[in-house]
């Protein structure tokens, strides 16, 4: 349960994270193409932009990995361990009450 627990919480920074990140470099993108290119060209200033904004998505797909291999450590895990897990599980099952039952009485 540990291991599913920081496992999964790792994906899960991540994920907003990445969207954070994403986010962030469309938003930079937009700002800084604004900026007029000081050697006067067409396109400089979109051109700039999007250099800058790409490093920042890269970051964002980075994330986005961690995220997916985060959950792709627990899957592991669990395929590793099974024997182990099944062991442990099999204690960890809480005894099952009798159930009225009418029919026997």
């Amino acid at each position: 349960a540990q291991v599913r627990f920081y496992c999964n919480g790792i994906r899960a920074a991540a994920v907003t994270l990445s969207i954070e990140v994403a986010m962030g470099a469309e938003i930079l993108k937009g700002v800084l193409s604004a900026v007029p290119d000081p050697e006067g060209k067409t396109f400089g200033s979109r051109i700039r932009a999007q250099k800058v904004a790409r490093k920042l998505q890269k970051s964002a797909d980075a994330l986005r990995d961690a995220a997916k291999n985060a959950a792709a450590a627990y899957a592991t895990f669990q395929q590793q361990y099974e024997e182990e897990i099944n062991r442990v599980r099999h204690r960890a099952r809480r005894p099952q009450q009798p159930r009225m039952d009418f029919t026997q009485q």
